[in-house]
């Protein structure tokens, strides 16, 4: 059986103030036409549809869009789960009514966990649907006070999978969640405090395969058969150097598993430039990259720029960031200097402390000279003279 595993779409995402909803759709239509060309029995996506519990009117007629597209005209069932940016309830709304069409989804965990049975020519697939559920939610439901974390929460889960499940079989698992060894972005939303949200990987081993959502990279964890999709867009900075893309998952007739990786390209990537001011205004510097990236610039000048953000728009008109690098990079170590520390120097040697901390380069003498005048001039102002 082909499955497209995919996850993490985030529709109605705001990132730095822009809404990334055009991005989004025009991401969705290059996923289409995978679909297109890999003709799958089946595509998961693993949660984090939307990217918030009540999503802006065009999130939903978005994905709405996508759904027609690939039930109606592609003819693909789709199996989906909540993740935990979403509201169960409103993503397993009319599921019933829905699986007619193919569109098997489950919103709220439920004790009886939902199996969905594909065939293709060798057989059954079987896949269980685990959406996103608080520890305390499954807590309650299973009636079992020794569930206080994630990892409890998923033990008792797969546990009664288990109990019913044919090894026989293919089985698969589709859950969103973080699993030990998983690459974090700053884009995830924490799940618990204090390490609760971590779940061991030694729960999905008799699984055919696991089909992951929550972490934003694309990667696998402990083995092929144990992935997370990844995001189909970058949705902050910390993922720069990732490759989103969707995962092909081949499970043949013994039940063994062949992934493979279809990358894509978005209308506007998410990138970091670093430079001057001036330098990054030169066309040579830009003229062989896409100026309409969202980009984060850090500055390396010193001394003071008049409205930087102005000028490096004229050039790259969708900056969400710009820093200072020259001067917040070394802010750490100039803080770190406690007050009774610094009220064992004068004025001039703090002065000459902080310089150096900041910007990592020499106080010289023309510097030195410019400071002691000025620091003479403030005292002669506070004694009055």
């Amino acid at each position: 059986m082909k499955i497209i595993h995919t996850g993490d779409w985030h529709i109605g995402k705001i990132v730095h103030q822009v809404h990334m909803t055009e991005d989004q759709r025009y991401i969705l239509n290059e996923f289409i036409k995978v679909i297109e060309e890999e003709k799958p029995h089946v595509i998961v996506i693993t949660g984090d549809l939307y990217d918030r519990s009540v999503p802006p009117v065009e999130a939903v007629e978005l994905l709405d869009q996508v759904f027609s597209r690939i039930l109606i005209d592609l003819k693909v069932p789709i199996i989906a789960i909540a993740g935990n940016h979403d509201s169960p309830d409103r993503v397993g709304f009319a599921s019933r009514i829905l699986m007619n069409k193919g569109l098997y989804i489950e919103g709220r965990l439920k004790k009886n966990i939902q199996k969905v049975s594909l065939h293709d020519e060798t057989g059954p697939v079987n896949f269980y649907l685990v959406p996103y559920a608080d520890p305390v939610i499954v807590r309650n439901l299973f009636e079992d006070e020794n569930i206080h974390t994630h990892d409890d929460a998923m033990k008792v889960i797969v546990t009664s999978i288990k109990e019913n499940m044919n090894k026989k079989e293919r089985n698969v698992l589709v859950a969103h969640g973080f699993v030990i060894g998983g690459e974090t972005s700053d884009s995830e939303r924490p799940l618990s405090i204090g390490g609760t949200d971590y779940i061991c990987l030694e729960h999905f081993e008799e699984f055919n395969y696991t089909a992951l959502g929550h972490l934003h990279g694309p990667q696998k964890v402990g083995s092929d058969s144990i992935r997370y999709s990844g995001s189909l867009m970058k949705y902050s900075f910390s993922e720069v150097r990732q490759n989103k893309s969707i995962t092909i998952v081949n499970i043949d007739d013994e039940g063994n598993v062949e992934v493979n990786i279809r990358k894509l390209t978005p209308i506007r990537d998410m990138r970091i430039i670093r430079g001057s001011l001036e330098e990054l205004l030169k066309p040579e510097v830009y003229k062989n990259t896409n100026v309409q990236d969202y980009l984060q610039v850090d500055l390396t000048d010193d001394g003071e720029l008049i409205e930087p953000m102005s000028k490096i728009r004229t050039v790259y008109p969708n900056v969400l960031k710009l820093t200072r690098n020259s001067f917040n990079k070394n802010l750490e170590a100039v803080e770190q200097f406690s007050a009774e520390h610094r009220s064992k120097r004068d004025m001039f040697e703090l002065f000459q402390e902080f310089y150096t901390g900041i910007t990592r380069k020499e106080f010289d003498e023309d510097k030195a000279k410019v400071i002691a005048q000025v620091l003479k001039e403030v005292q002669k102002g506070e004694r009055g003279e």
